[in-house]
């Protein structure tokens, strides 16, 4: 923990395939050491195959320094997992869904310390599939968690950039950091306003020569021809993205938050 009264979060984006949780599992234990980093979130949801997440994967990323696995649509992508969804506490899904999905929308992480962090999960409706209003949603789980949360992160999983800007300024002044997800393209304006973190997306941890981690040739074909096109994971190198984030423990505000950009060549 930082001993200047701040603890230290590294937000990622979303991991994508085989390459990137191998960058991870070759230098996340490392980069926590030397940044002193007290804990890293990261969104998973496109671990598996560059599509959802595995009982297996999951398990990976929680022994290689992930506290907790945020996620968003395609979370029920494999079917081993979504039926076990609810074995693992530190893996939540976007908490809008409605009543009787499995799995919970949000979780309150706790350090060695004593530091207690609420991880939210939400899901935007701009271009995504209409569930219930991840704005109500917010609202309920912050009233349940607002004595238990020293510190509260978000991760709004969304497509449109209006939709998230929106949640950013709907959220500001309420808790530590709002970040986006799912687009995959690091956006340029992260910011700190009356204590809220806020970047529309922080990127991917994912090749980085690739379309949204996806192998260019196959993408390509598909916008040429329009047919339906397997798109491969591409592979190394890999690009780490992310935000580093400084939130005072004692009264939940962001006072520094920086971006995270590793390049990984290959493997160790």
């Amino acid at each position: 923990m930082q001993n200047n009264g701040l603890f230290r979060i590294l937000f990622l984006g979303d991991i994508v395939g085989p390459p990137g949780l191998e960058a991870l599992a070759d230098n996340l234990l490392d980069w926590r050491a030397e940044n002193n980093i007290d804990m890293v979130v990261a969104n998973g949801e496109n671990i598996s195959g560059g599509s959802g997440i595995s009982v297996k994967n999951t398990k990976e990323l929680l022994r290689i320094g992930i506290d907790v696995i945020t996620s968003g649509d395609h979370i029920w992508r494999h079917k081993d997992f979504a039926d076990r969804l609810d074995e693992f506490p530190f893996i939540i899904r976007p908490a809008n869904y409605p009543d009787g999905v499995p799995g919970r929308g949000f979780v309150v992480w706790s350090s060695m310390n004593g530091v207690s962090v609420g991880v939210i999960n939400l899901m935007g409706r701009v271009f995504m599939y209409p569930i219930e209003c991840p704005f109500k949603a917010v609202d309920n789980i912050l009233e349940q968690i607002k004595n238990k949360a020293d510190i509260i992160i978000v991760d709004f999983h969304a497509e449109a950039t209006s939709e998230k800007k929106a949640m950013g300024y709907y959220l500001k002044g309420r808790v530590s950091a709002v970040f986006g997800t799912h687009t995959h393209i690091p956006t340029a304006d992260l910011s700190i306003d009356e204590g809220t973190a806020y970047m529309t997306d922080v990127g991917m941890c994912g090749p980085k020569h690739s379309i949204l981690g996806r192998e260019p040739d196959a993408v390509l074909k598909k916008f040429h021809l329009g047919i339906p096109v397997r798109f491969p994971v591409a592979k190394f190198p890999v690009i780490v993205q992310g935000v580093l984030v400084d939130v005072n423990k004692e009264n939940g505000e962001a006072v520094k938050a920086v971006r995270w950009e590793k390049n990984v060549s290959g493997r160790k």
